[in-house]
């Protein structure tokens, strides 16, 4: 059986993975190892690939359990929520340990994102708890209404059904096996099936390890979660092809969510990929903003935690002439300081170095600070273009994964705002400008505005707030559904379809649709908002 810790790195006991993985695979079944970030050697023990037939099994298990769990109190989901994060946080020191080891990432972030991925299960348990999320709607009939008799309906959201969720890479909790996606498909009622992510296969089953000891405490049907393994494409794709998983919630690479989405879509019924998948946040600053941006909070945002975060600051537009060219050279004298950082996988090491060169060799950019690597770590990275080279080059619009950014140098708002245009879809545009400057500015923000999920004023992009007003999403390719957001209160609302009901007797429907509104939720009755009975 593989063991979810590899002996000898920090002073943790190996123990068995979670329930489901106790059966001995074959011997002759395939295994991997996690790969040290910086050395690129595999270390650890062996896990095992889950084979065909078990994820079958695992999936048959979500889907019979998917119409009790459907039918689960707001607060009993609200506890095992509750319940999970309680269990993460009693084995943060292991998790944390275990993750330091297999990404690189320093210990104060990932304690930082045990602490998110805790508040974030919490902020999900309340919105099940409440239960108002349903959207519960009521009409009145009148059978005196002419031409036609109206009839009574009711409608409200429910549970699509197995959820397939992939870890992520580059947030090995709060993206990964009890990240968002988990969090707001279990509060909606639906079981979830995980694809541990290859980079950190010890921290996932720790954290499964979290999920399956609070669902047995909890006293949920088996089949709610599972988790499974693999270093490739086979498993994640037996997953979206599976005719009993309903949606999929996946952060990743372009070309990774782009397979499942062609995958899902080719389905004898299509099911849908909510996929966070490739963003450059075109940050904008004015000639004024440049002289009281603090450029360290800058280098921090383009820098920190590698440059590996979907939120990172990769395309910066600043103004010709002496304040741009001052703010420039002390921006790259600030990312010169920046330690060198450990890149997550092999496959993000190669994209970087792929382009960061292609900046390199290009014709139309210089370099201002370009340090190569040292003993398996990578430095942060800044090169400089012209608004005109910019724009009749879209290669240099692709996204390059890690610590580095592209400045982009105007003298014209209106050339500005068209190339600006032009841009693929984004998670965040930042605009850095004197408020008294924003009617001058309405071309560019409102470029901005139809190329991103959120705009940031004088701020910086990275850092996104969970809670009930966050978008986490934006316009193909940020997301293959620009109408959703992974983050925040909304989120669960991915994994949920309306249903009406017309004409039924009253102690025949839904609580949530009952006339007199037992579970006490907003509801809107004839059009208008309120928790009164019907």
């Amino acid at each position: 059986m593989p063991a979810r810790w590899p002996p000898g790195r920090g002073n943790i006991s190996a123990v068995s993975l979670p329930e489901q993985s106790q059966t001995q695979p074959p011997q002759d079944h395939r295994s991997f190892q996690a790969v040290h970030p910086v050395s690129g050697e595999p270390f650890g023990p062996a896990f095992a690939l889950t084979p065909p037939a078990e994820i079958e099994a695992l999936v048959l298990a979500a889907a019979k359990a998917a119409p009790e769990y459907a039918g689960v109190s707001g607060q009993r989901r609200g506890a095992f929520l509750r319940q999970i994060a309680a269990q993460i946080e009693a084995l943060a020191t292991e998790i944390v340990a275990a993750a330091m080891s297999e990404t690189g990432l320093s210990e104060v972030r990932l304690r930082g994102e045990v602490g998110r991925t805790a508040n974030q299960l919490r902020l999900f348990a309340g919105i099940a708890e409440e239960g108002s999320w349903v959207d519960a709607r009521l009409d009145r009939p009148d059978a005196a209404r002419k031409p036609a008799p109206k009839p009574d309906l009711r409608s409200l959201l429910v549970p699509l059904g197995v959820v397939a969720v992939f870890g992520a890479s580059n947030f090995p909790l709060a993206f990964s096996v009890a990240g968002g996606d988990t969090a707001s498909a279990l509060a909606a009622g639906c079981p979830v099936v995980v694809k541990a992510h290859p980079a950190h296969p010890a921290t996932s089953a720790l954290v499964g390890e979290a999920v399956q000891i609070a669902a047995r405490e909890c006293g949920l049907p088996a089949g709610v979660f599972a988790l499974v393994f693999d270093d490739g494409f086979e498993a994640g794709l037996t997953l979206v092809q599976h005719p009993a998983v309903r949606a999929v919630g996946f952060t990743g690479s372009r070309s990774g969510g782009l397979a499942l989405i062609k995958a899902a879509q080719e389905r004898a019924v299509p099911i849908p990929v909510y996929a966070e998948m490739s963003s450059i946040n075109p940050v904008v600053f004015t000639e004024a903003a440049l002289k009281r941006t603090d450029v360290a909070q800058l280098a921090a945002s383009i820098s920190g935690s590698g440059g590996q975060l979907c939120t990172q600051p990769g395309l910066l537009f600043v103004p010709e002439g002496e304040t741009g060219d001052r703010f420039v050279a002390a921006l790259g004298q600030a990312l010169s300081g920046v330690a060198a950082c450990a890149l997550l996988t092999p496959g993000i090491q190669a994209a970087y170095r792929s382009g960061t060169a292609a900046y390199a060799g290009h014709v139309a950019v210089t370099t201002v600070q370009g340090q190569e690597t040292e003993n398996g770590l990578y430095h942060a990275q800044l090169y400089q273009t012209t608004l005109e080279a910019f724009g009749a080059a879209p290669e240099l619009a692709h996204e390059v994964f890690g610590p580095v950014s592209l400045v982009v140098r105007y003298d014209d708002q209106d050339c500005l705002s068209t190339v600006l245009g032009r841009l693929e879809g984004q998670l965040t545009a930042t605009l850095h400008a004197d408020p008294g400057e924003l009617p001058g500015l309405e071309r560019v923000t409102a470029a901005l505005r139809e190329r991103a999920g959120r705009l940031v004023f004088n701020g910086f992009p990275t850092g996104v707030e969970v809670g009930h007003a966050v978008v986490h999403g934006g316009p193909f390719p940020a997301t293959g559904d620009g109408r959703s957001t992974s983050v925040g209160s909304r989120a669960l609302l991915r994994f949920s379809r309306l249903l009406a009901y017309q004409d039924f007797p009253d102690e025949a429907l839904p609580p949530a649709l009952q006339s007199g509104n037992p579970l006490g939720l907003l509801r809107i009755q004839d059009g208008e908002a309120t928790r009164d009975p019907l």
